[in-house]
């Protein structure tokens, strides 16, 4: 989501049009969670759902699928991290690529069942992808902007600096 409610703001065409592809394949990344979950969780037992600490999730929400990160914390807006500067964005989104790889590299250490490790795969893949395309997006801003006030104003806003 924070992808495309960063669009808004973004004042250059090609970088917006990146976040909206990248923003559209997010969503389809969260789906493939789902289903993941789902998957792994809709035939359990009342003792195994004990038994894999799963029941205080359970109890809220059965076996219904409610985003949250692993230490329990619900999606809510501050997902979207959206700040409207493009600089801080992009940075931004260059973290949130990485840190969602180092959660994958992590799921691939402790998961070897093979039809949950090959999506997992592919979403890292994607992730370094995001990654570098939100570099390159970067690199686009960085060439726009005053090299003398690099930092000082923010494109999307501040539009006399662009002249």
């Amino acid at each position: 989501m924070r992808y495309l409610s960063q669009r808004y703001t973004m004042p250059y065409k090609e970088c917006s049009a990146l976040l909206t592809d990248i923003g559209t394949e997010e969503l389809a990344h969260l789906e493939m969670i789902c289903a993941i979950v789902y998957q792994l969780t809709k035939d359990l037992t009342p003792e195994e759902i004990k038994a894999s600490g799963f029941d205080k999730y359970y109890v809220d929400h059965t076996l219904a699928l409610w985003p949250q990160a692993a230490g329990g914390i619900p999606f809510n807006a501050c997902e979207f991290q959206s700040k409207g500067d493009v600089i801080t964005d992009l940075t931004e989104n260059m973290a949130a690529e990485q840190k969602a790889r180092t959660t994958y590299d992590n799921i691939l250490r402790l998961v070897k069942d093979p039809e949950v490790c090959d999506p997992i795969r592919f979403l890292r893949a994607r992730e370094i992808v995001h990654f570098q395309r939100f570099g390159e997006a970067l690199g686009i801003v960085q060439e726009r902007l005053n090299p003398k006030n690099f930092y000082a104003y923010n494109p999307a806003f501040d539009k006399r600096s662009l002249q």
